[in-house]
């Protein structure tokens, strides 16, 4: 919180406001590294007051404020002293959260839920839910953007003038960029850290991942601009650089003190919540971002958690498109790729034994195909991670609701997100934490412009997704020559769009290839193959 608050028990986090660190007061973000920290309940004395009607009636509602509060802190530590979300130990190309076998799947709003005060992500979270989607990506307020930024209409990530909020306090002196006085790098803003915690907490109760996301380059003079780490926009005179340069890995930049400082602070903060890991920065390849700053800050991750009774996953954001990792860190447990189509990626590095990822899709324009087929194909070739850029998340509009434009870079909306869960109820119909990639079952070839991917346990379960890549030139049906060993099977096709299947007639198999030929589509169509005991 403000000063130099210690991390956060997983029982109280959902009530925050009330911790104060009992030594170091004086002493702001530049000096955390190294402090002891620890926390006391807050201590309130209240006069006795005379029975009263008015008295009464106030502490019955202070009470029912206080239960509230206590069902959200139980809802949030749920699973909690198991540890957060983790690798899966009998799969670690999954994931297990809350001792369940879990994948990510969904399509979420453009990383602003917290660093924009007009932002209602209760409201949000609440679709998320509702939509069946299980996951959402932060910006942490190091990096914030303008509303003209990617021709972004009412974009989430760039708050109106005065309503950025970050976890940096606000200074005296006027003349940050876009509103407000600059901001003082050696204070916290207690403020942003109670809005964090809520949006964790609150995500946390609905079931939701969230990837904390510490740092993104800048793309432009406009973005840098706009950060609290340029020194036209904090009172400390640090950043006074250029872009490019603001992510280096000298140990003597004062900018590295701040960034290390920082990540020290959000880590300490959410100690205690089993439903988020870290991602280190967005897009760092974009921009070049040196791999020694990247390493850095996965080590002040893993040293800032090395007393912790529990550690938070770290991700690394490798690409656009696909990437061969050959020497991943040894922190980093996901390996997170952007815009993944074709799904190469994950069967370039399937060997490394993590968590690969396809953590942020869109600019390929506003209908939903391309973006079910993106998430279908990345996932059921073994990918455990899909989150689509959801362009209907907006402020006024936090339940996905927003008629974005024509012009708009991507998509997203109710259908879309019915679509993604379509493919969530498929893939959780198996036993997929012991299934692999098993393309080369599908024996023969496929007609032209047709591709599959495919998961299976041999001669028990088989997932397959058959897709048109470009704009299909027909509905025709495909045939199928499925490798499998001898036994008694039943088949069954799954229709992306509605979720409503076609069952085939049990079969005998005798071993070897069995042809199945689907029915008519024009996309895309999943298959789902099941050995009968």
């Amino acid at each position: 919180m403000s000063g130099t608050v210690a991390a956060v028990g997983i029982k109280v986090a959902a009530v925050t406001p009330h911790y104060r660190e009992t030594s170091h007061a004086s002493e702001g973000p530049g000096r955390l590294e190294g402090v002891s920290y620890a926390w006391r309940s807050r201590e309130i004395a209240q006069p006795r007051r005379a029975f009263t009607i008015e008295g009464t009636l106030r502490h019955m509602l202070q009470g029912f404020l206080l239960l509230s509060v206590a069902m959200l802190v139980l809802a949030t530590s749920a699973g909690a002293e198991d540890g957060p979300i983790s690798l899966h130990p009998d799969n670690p190309h999954y994931f297990l959260f809350r001792d369940r076998p879990t994948l990510l799947i969904t399509s979420a709003e453009h990383y602003g839920a917290v660093l924009n005060l007009d932002f209602d992500y209760t409201r949000y979270l609440d679709a998320l839910q509702r939509d069946g989607m299980n996951h959402t990506r932060t910006f942490v307020g190091a990096y914030v953007e303008p509303d003209t930024a990617f021709n972004i209409t009412r974009n989430s990530l760039a708050p109106a003038p005065g309503r950025f909020i970050c976890p940096w306090a606000r200074s005296d002196t006027p003349g940050y960029a876009n509103g407000g006085s600059k901001f003082d790098l050696s204070r916290w803003d207690e403020a942003y850290f109670e809005r964090l915690h809520d949006f964790i907490a609150k995500a946390s109760a609905r079931g939701i991942v969230v990837e904390v996301n510490l740092f993104c380059p800048f793309y432009g003079d406009e973005q840098w601009a706009l950060s609290p780490m340029n020194a036209t926009n904090n009172i400390n005179g640090v950043g006074d650089v250029d872009r490019l340069a603001a992510y280096s890995s000298d140990p003597l930049s004062p900018l590295l003190g701040i960034q290390e400082t920082l990540t020290r602070k959000i880590v300490a903060e959410l100690k205690g919540y089993d439903n988020l890991y870290y991602e280190i920065m967005n897009e760092p390849y974009i921009r070049g971002v040196p791999m020694e700053w990247q390493h850095r800050i996965a080590e002040v991750i893993s040293d800032a958690e090395s007393g912790f009774p529990h550690r938070h996953l770290i991700s690394q954001n490798i690409a656009n498109g696909r990437a061969k990792v050959d020497k991943p860190h040894p922190a980093v447990s996901i390996l997170n790729f952007h815009y993944a189509w074709p799904p190469d990626t994950v069967a370039m590095n399937y060997s490394l034994d993590r968590v690969i990822g396809d953590n942020e899709t869109g600019f390929k324009g506003t209908a939903d195909a391309h973006y079910r087929m993106e998430g279908w194909a990345f996932i059921l070739a073994g990918g455990a991670l899909y989150n689509n850029l959801d362009y209907s998340f907006t402020v006024g509009h936090e339940d996905g609701s927003f008629e974005y434009p024509s012009t708009q870079p991507g998509g997203g909306g109710a259908k879309l997100r019915g679509q993604l869960r379509i493919l969530r109820d498929f893939i959780t119909s198996f036993d997929f934490i012991r299934m692999h990639p098993a393309k080369a079952l599908v024996k023969g070839s496929l007609p032209e412009g047709v591709s599959i991917e495919a998961l299976a346990r041999p001669g028990k379960q088989y997932a397959l997704y058959i897709y048109r890549e470009k704009a299909p030139k027909s509905n025709a049906p495909v045939e199928l020559r499925l490798e499998m060993p001898e036994g008694r099977y039943r088949a069954e096709w799954a229709d992306t769009l509605t979720g409503s299947t076609k069952p085939e007639e049990p079969f005998q198999h005798p071993g070897g290839e069995r042809a199945l030929t689907s029915p008519a589509f024009a996309h895309d169509i999943a298959l789902r193959v099941i050995a009968e005991e």
